[in-house]
């Protein structure tokens, strides 16, 4: 019987879920990781929940390589445990939103054949917890030209975006235009899946509400990087539809004051959920540390909406973006140890609430 005919069964899976959760990493774990060298993280990752996968892979790999493999085949068999829990309209939500992790791959590979990296240090970050398979991220790994790449991911949901924006990366020299036709390509599909919503309490109603939530902060973070890259192109033109809180024009605007950005989130549906991490917001000096505030609230925003909703999809996705969280921030620790980073510049690229 296929996964998708059979009920779906959140509360089953959402009882896993806690179970898994449980066990991440806390605040007090990285303040440990970030006073370790790379030897000592490994080790201190073979007694948790990285026990299987540093074991596994220490024969081949060691230091910040074998960290980033155990991190990322880690991410992968969880997010796969929960697609096998999951039955029904659950289970096609979540393979639908797990394609992030296409998107996720495809910009990797995207950026590390434009800045020319060897192809061992680009298949360190690819995360195979999406639909592409080996065989498919092993094709793309092989080209080393960007148009090639694009040629090749012509039958997937990417290919039409990628397409349409290949003229102006020729033109530009900057990965902006095809990174975001990705994500936009991944939010059009998330969205044309949920369809048109009537019962607002149903659990496609919760699906979307978060849905839009994301494409919100994706929007935010896109306009950032844009208005402050120097490049002379409207943030407009990027704007992913589907968000509740800006229309493209308000955002472009926004983005040139962050106070008034933040003012706006504050005043918004999103507010009430997000006051500690708006007070991040405020506070932050950088564009980094924009962005770390930024995907701290969405962590936020995420954990308010499970509580509210125990029995629906949305415990599953919050604990996805948690996972997502802990991952990075095991890698920025060690890569930064790698760099010779002092304690606080890591600290600085930690995303914690």
């Amino acid at each position: 019987m296929n996964k998708s005919d059979s009920g779906s069964n959140p509360e089953y899976v959402n009882a896993r879920v806690r179970a898994r959760r449980a066990k991440l990493y806390d605040d007090e774990d990285y303040r440990k990781l970030v006073r370790m060298g790379t030897g000592e993280i490994a080790r201190y990752m073979e007694e948790s929940e990285y026990e299987t996968e540093m074991n596994a892979l220490g024969a081949r790999y060691s230091g910040v390589d074998l960290i980033e493999y155990a991190l990322n085949r880690n991410l992968a068999k969880h997010f796969e445990d929960i697609l096998d829990w999951s039955g029904g309209q659950l289970y096609d939500q979540l393979a639908a939103y797990l394609r992030k992790f296409d998107a996720w791959n495809l910009k990797t590979i995207l950026r590390g054949v434009y800045a020319g990296s060897k192809r061992e240090e680009i298949e360190a970050d690819l995360i195979q917890a999406g639909e592409f398979d080996d065989e498919f991220l092993g094709q793309l790994l092989e080209v080393q030209d960007i148009e090639a790449i694009v040629e090749a991911c012509s039958g997937t949901i990417f290919g039409p975006g990628l397409d349409e924006a290949l003229d102006q990366y020729l033109e530009l020299d900057i990965l902006v235009p095809l990174e975001n036709a990705v994500d936009r390509a991944f939010y059009e599909h998330l969205l044309d899946e949920v369809g048109t919503v009537n019962d607002v309490d149903s659990p496609a109603a919760l699906y979307l509400e978060f849905l839009q939530a994301e494409i919100d902060f994706r929007n935010v973070r896109n306009a950032l990087r844009l208005s402050r890259s120097g490049a002379d192109i409207d943030p407009a033109e990027y704007f992913i539809e589907g968000g509740r809180l800006f229309d493209a024009d308000e955002l472009t605007q926004l983005v040139t004051n962050t106070d008034e950005l933040v003012a706006r989130i504050r005043d918004s549906t999103y507010g009430d959920d997000l006051s500690a991490a708006l007070n991040e917001l405020e506070g932050a000096e950088s564009l980094i540390g924009f962005e770390n505030a930024l995907d701290a609230a969405l962590t936020e925003y995420a954990d308010q909406f499970s509580n509210s909703f125990p029995i629906s999809i949305t415990p599953v996705l919050a604990y996805i973006i948690t996972k997502e969280r802990e991952t990075d921030n095991i890698r920025a620790i060690a890569r930064g140890k790698e760099a010779g980073l002092s304690e606080e510049e890591i600290e600085a690229e930690l995303v914690t609430i």
